[in-house]
């Protein structure tokens, strides 16, 4: 059982990112999912979450009308598509199975996003 992260980097304010998390070893369609970061001195902090069907998502105010969370379970992959990065924004991010508690769900190795001019 595994999460696996990738597509983060360096963006510039404004810019955009996409982050995707392949899953392995359970039944990816079913479960629901989230993306949480943590920030430099900071805690882990939940960002978004979707169900197994895709037909709910939901996210912190921070995000809502720049990041979408998405799926495509025949690829078994989770997605976060990030628009209009700000620097606070800068984190690891993690996908997670589960939607919106983070504590204790399975989460894979993260992703560094970084956004500086």
């Amino acid at each position: 059982v595994q999460l696996v992260e990738s597509g983060g980097g360096l963006a510039q304010p404004g810019g955009s990112l996409r982050l995707s998390c392949e899953a392995f070893g359970f039944r990816f369609s079913t479960a629901s999912m989230s993306w949480a970061r943590q920030a430099p001195g900071k805690g882990l902090e939940w960002v978004s979450g979707i169900t197994g069907g895709g037909s709910e998502t939901d996210y912190i105010d921070s995000v809502k009308g720049r990041f979408t969370i998405s799926r495509d379970n025949a690829k078994n992959t989770l997605y976060l598509q990030m628009n209009n990065l700000k620097p606070e924004d800068t984190a690891r991010y993690y996908c997670a199975r589960t939607y919106s508690t983070i504590s204790g769900a399975l989460r894979g190795q993260g992703t560094q996003v970084t956004v500086s001019s």
